[in-house]
């Protein structure tokens, strides 16, 4: 009886993983939003959410985990944009931490402005949890639409990520560390 019902947790789990990997989401297209939000950490992140907000694809952009020494202006020279950019329509946050605290932090931004979509740009693997995050951390109070984008993350990142997925999404349904 025990090795049944292991036997079907495991396969739920590798179904499950499976359609994780299958479902990464990819770059949205011409799809406009209030804001964009692109949590640090991974790489094309801030230069996706860079070059959205250049297209006039929302109207402000916010980087949350930035670690606190950083200023708008050495973001502009790195990533080779007008500090003129940073100046009207980037926000620096530097509260964050991790996944959760990226979505606590982007929350209180998006209430702030009263922004009713936003456009969250991060890693195709890690644009799950952080959706799941973000959605959670803001209610009905705005819509969010996920903006993947492409990686190659070994294996191992994939089921790290999939069971930090699984483990968050049960912490959440049973109303732990909400």
């Amino acid at each position: 009886m025990i090795a049944r019902l292991l036997s079907l947790m495991a396969l739920g789990w590798m179904l499950g993983f499976a359609a994780f990997m299958l479902l990464l989401p990819r770059p949205l297209g011409d799809v406009r939003t209030d804001a964009i939000v692109v949590p640090t950490g991974g790489a094309g992140r801030i230069d996706r959410g860079l070059d959205l907000l250049e297209a006039h694809a929302a109207r402000r952009l916010l980087i949350t985990g930035a670690a606190p020494e950083v200023r708008p202006r050495e973001l502009a020279a790195e990533y080779k944009r007008s500090p003129a950019l940073f100046a009207c329509c980037v926000d620096l946050g530097h509260q964050a931490v991790d996944t959760r605290s990226n979505a606590e932090e982007t929350a209180a931004w998006v209430r702030e402005h009263r922004y009713r979509t936003v456009r969250l740009v991060t890693s195709d693997w890690h644009a799950p949890r952080a959706r799941m995050e973000l959605v959670s951390a803001l209610g009905s109070d705005a819509t969010i639409v996920s903006d993947g984008v492409p990686s190659n993350p070994r294996f191992s990142l994939l089921v790290a990520e999939y069971n930090k997925l699984l483990l968050r999404r049960a912490a959440l349904w049973f109303g732990l560390g909400v």
